[in-house]
């Protein structure tokens, strides 16, 4: 699980686009608890999760949140892009 979980991150900071924990969670085949728990720590590269309501990384300061974290206004909201982005 983590190997997919740092593939669908990995794939996240390249393209540079936020991404909801439901639509993660829900590409991975977790919840969205399990997932935030198996992210590990506060960091810029785990930033791009985020909720979907406020489109913000719960919880995190802004200097552990990616400098490009708003440099697009789109969110992925549907697990669908990243199954079909990342054959998962």
């Amino acid at each position: 699980m983590q190997d997919k979980i740092n593939m669908v991150r990995d794939y996240l900071n390249k393209v540079k686009t936020r991404c909801t924990n439901n639509a993660a969670a829900k590409a991975l085949g977790i919840k969205p608890a399990e997932l935030k728990k198996l992210l590990g720590d506060r960091s810029p590269e785990n930033s791009w999760f985020v909720n979907i309501a406020a489109g913000e990384p719960v919880g995190y300061a802004d200097n552990e949140k990616h400098p490009d974290l708003y440099r697009t206004k789109r969110i992925i909201e549907s697990a669908e892009v990243l199954t079909r982005n990342l054959d998962l």
